[in-house]
């Protein structure tokens, strides 16, 4: 078998295990079946799509839509490298997730607007399929409305009219997309139960997302939700694309 590539952003030793150990668990893979590269640390390097599965893109506490002169050299470099790589993704139309970071990065490959219009706080939210997501191979193992974990300051605001549209909730419209037949882009994290999303919120209180005081409270939020859910879609694209 094939294994999977995560592409990783996320300087923070701790969070990037916890997100790598996140996928597979919820991908029901081994190390061997998921390698990992820490573009935020290292060059991307050539990635020849022909030795992989298929690609997962985490999240990050980079921004797309940051002006280009507030962005660090490593994340001007990271995106530099990870779209031309969509380059080819989306012209062999090959399996790939993005996920929260990977939206953006998509989006804006993609001819989205990527802005701050709709920015949704730290926490479990409620989303809902459209029939387009309904239909879908992937994310048609979901119930109609599901909640999921998210938190970001950036959001698809327009989708160009090529893409199809899958979720949404009532404070950010697109939740997730898909491009052609098998690159999709999710707003929320498939990959965090709730011991994954406290993890976070402990890691990022500065960062900018939420005040640190409120730091215990949406982490007794994140106790007390049903988000159960999303993890299907890791395991299903692990299920569709494995070769």
């Amino acid at each position: 078998m094939k294994p999977f590539l995560l592409l990783a952003t996320r300087a923070e030793d701790l969070a990037a295990d916890d997100e790598y150990a996140e996928f597979l668990r919820c991908g029901g893979l081994d190390a061997s079946d998921l390698e990992r590269r820490r573009v935020e640390r290292d060059p991307l390097g050539e990635v020849d799509l022909d030795r992989y599965s298929g690609l997962i893109l985490g999240g990050s506490p980079y921004t797309i839509s940051e002006p280009e002169h507030a962005k660090s050299s490593a994340q001007i470099r990271a995106e530099s490298e990870l779209l031309t790589l969509l380059d080819e993704v989306i012209d062999r139309d090959y399996p790939f997730l993005g996920a929260c970071y990977g939206i953006g990065l998509i989006g804006r490959h993609q001819g989205a607007v990527v802005d701050r219009t709709y920015p949704e706080p730290v926490g479990p939210a409620m989303l809902r399929l459209t029939d387009d997501g309904r239909a879908d191979p992937l994310f048609g193992v979901l119930p109609d409305v599901f909640e999921a974990f998210l938190g970001h300051k950036e959001a698809i605001a327009k989708l160009p009219d090529h893409a199809v549209h899958l979720a949404s909730s009532a404070a950010c419209p697109v939740q997730a997309f898909r491009v052609r037949t098998n690159v999709y882009a999710t707003q929320f994290h498939p990959e965090l139960d709730v011991p994954g999303i406290q993890a976070r919120i402990d890691i990022y209180k500065d960062y900018g997302y939420f005040a640190p005081t409120e730091a215990q409270g949406l982490k007794d939020a994140a106790a007390s939700s049903n988000v159960v859910h999303p993890p299907t879609i890791v395991r299903r694209f692990v299920e569709l694309y494995q070769r």
